[in-house]
């Protein structure tokens, strides 16, 4: 029926005073970071939650504009001024901050994260939201890696930068994400709100729980559409995930991801996917989403040291077979739905 009756309509209108009143779930969305964001406060009234919702997917969209890659932005006027030669570059406080954090990181991954290599990323087509299934030029994939570009070749000083390699072109991609996840837990603890999940395109934070129930999040399957595992989040958590399912091409019946070696210039291979957890700490949503990306690039019998270096207790690895290999910390907060998977723990 089209038209509802008048008691019907009574109804809705005493149900939704209610839940105005109730403490509830208010939810909103957004498409930044190139994926789908999505922001949750629990037991706020409307109005201060609209208000908490709007101040982070506000400071979303700041992040967005100030560290794009390849559309204008601070992040590309810095690799422009590089790529000239230039010294003594000026760089605003926060960006010094994140490109000191992001250095220290990948220091401690053995540069396996870099994030210095976006001219290869650009080489093979991923500084787009569309990608084209063709290969890079042969040779300039070559020069690329051959010039080694590293976040150890940036000189960092309060509000200025130059840097010994003029191939570094900084791409921070596999570390934003997780940024943005520190500053919207630090600007709803700010607003007084205290019970919060915060999910950009899987990389999740939570804060306090739902109703006295802790914050439940599901772990994507890399060849299916159902989830893997669901994970139970404590305040101040984070999870990283990277995977080779959703930024990738395809040529000849290959899969050729995102998530590039460079020490090769290429894709990497033998991974579907990896999830981090981290525990509560200072950086701890730039830490989930930087970690992900070496474990995922290291080789089958480097994962778990690697993710020693890096801090990280609680991790899993999807081999290029399907089989989970999983930190024995991890496995005790994972509750696994998939039943056709092969389940290892490593210690």
């Amino acid at each position: 029926m089209r038209r509802l009756s008048a008691a019907l309509a009574l109804s809705l209108l005493l149900l939704l005073a209610a839940c105005a009143r109730a403490p509830s779930l208010i939810q909103r969305e957004a498409y930044v970071f190139g994926t789908r964001v999505e922001v949750s406060v629990w037991g706020e009234s409307a109005e201060k939650a609209g208000q908490a919702l709007a101040a982070v997917l506000a400071e979303f969209d700041r992040l967005h504009r100030m560290l794009h890659a390849w559309q204008p932005s601070e992040l590309t006027a810095l690799n422009a001024a590089i790529a000239r030669g230039e010294r003594d570059i000026a760089v605003s406080p926060e960006l010094t901050f994140i490109l000191r954090d992001a250095a220290a990181i990948a220091a401690r991954s053995e540069q396996r994260f870099n994030p210095a290599i976006g001219k290869l990323v650009a080489l093979w087509g991923f500084h787009s939201d569309e990608f084209k299934p063709q290969l890079p030029d042969a040779a300039a994939l070559n020069d690329a890696v051959k010039a080694r570009p590293r976040m150890s070749d940036l000189a960092i000083a309060e509000g200025r930068l130059s840097s010994s390699n003029r191939a570094v072109q900084l791409d921070l991609g596999g570390y934003a994400k997780g940024y943005a996840l520190d500053r919207a837990a630090a600007i709803l603890r700010g607003l007084g709100v205290q019970n919060a999940l915060i999910n950009i395109g899987g990389n999740v934070m939570a804060l306090g729980d739902k109703g006295g129930q802790p914050w439940r999040v599901g772990i994507q399957h890399p060849r299916a559409a159902t989830p893997l595992a669901t994970l139970e989040l404590r305040d101040g958590e984070a999870i990283g995930t990277s995977g080779d399912y959703q930024r990738y091409f395809e040529l000849d019946g290959r899969r050729y991801c995102h998530l590039l070696d460079p020490r090769t210039g290429r894709p990497a291979e033998g991974t579907q996917a990896v999830t981090v957890l981290i525990l509560p700490r200072e950086g701890a949503g730039a830490l989930s989403d930087a970690a992900s990306k070496p474990l995922f690039i290291a080789a089958a019998g480097e994962w778990r040291g690697l993710a020693r270096r890096l801090g990280v207790d609680h991790a899993l690895r999807i081999d290029g077979a399907g089989a989970m290999h999983l930190t024995a910390a991890l496995r005790e907060r994972l509750s696994l739905l998939a039943a056709d998977v092969r389940v290892e723990v490593e210690p």
